[in-house]
């Protein structure tokens, strides 16, 4: 399977929208409970950003999904951390995308001097879980009954990775 990365631009945020839109309407993984609107998506997935890169993940010509660095807290002493988010379309799943996602954005991270990531997952979210331990993530935090979806009170937890 050919895996590849793109930088985002502004003509994707339909194509995110729709992948996200999904998420929102069919799982936890995203706390949205509305679809959102394009300018929402542009307040927390950055274009052309010199720290915070978003990108397209591509199965072959198919987009697969999305992946983007966002800030941790949006104060200059946090700008060597960031949160790294994916998501990938549901036909994508379990086919190691998500781990060559989180692989190039780790290494994407280096190239911009980002010294720590996080992942911040819905704690009932295993398959994201499974997917940040294997790849080197460990939990640095666990946050109670924080969410409320689908008439259900949520866990999150988060995860970090240190880069060298």
């Amino acid at each position: 399977m050919n895996i590849t990365f793109r930088e985002l631009t502004a003509s994707d945020f339909p194509s995110i929208k729709e992948i996200y839109d999904w998420y929102i309407a069919n799982s936890t993984a995203t706390f949205h409970t509305e679809p959102i609107q394009l300018k929402e998506l542009q307040e927390f997935i950055f274009i052309n950003h010199p720290l915070y890169k978003s990108f397209l993940i591509f199965s072959g010509k198919e987009i697969a999904g999305y992946c983007y660095f966002t800030y941790y807290k949006k104060r200059q002493a946090y700008d060597r951390t960031a949160e790294v988010t994916l998501y990938l379309k549901k036909e994508f799943h379990h086919r190691g995308i998500g781990r060559a996602a989180l692989d190039y954005m780790e290494a994407s991270a280096k190239e911009i001097g980002l010294k720590n990531l996080l992942g911040i997952i819905t704690g009932e979210n295993q398959g994201s879980i499974a997917l940040f331990e294997k790849a080197g993530y460990f939990k640095c935090a666990h946050f109670k009954n924080v969410g409320e979806k689908f008439d259900r009170i949520l866990d999150v937890v988060a995860y970090q990775k240190e880069l060298i």
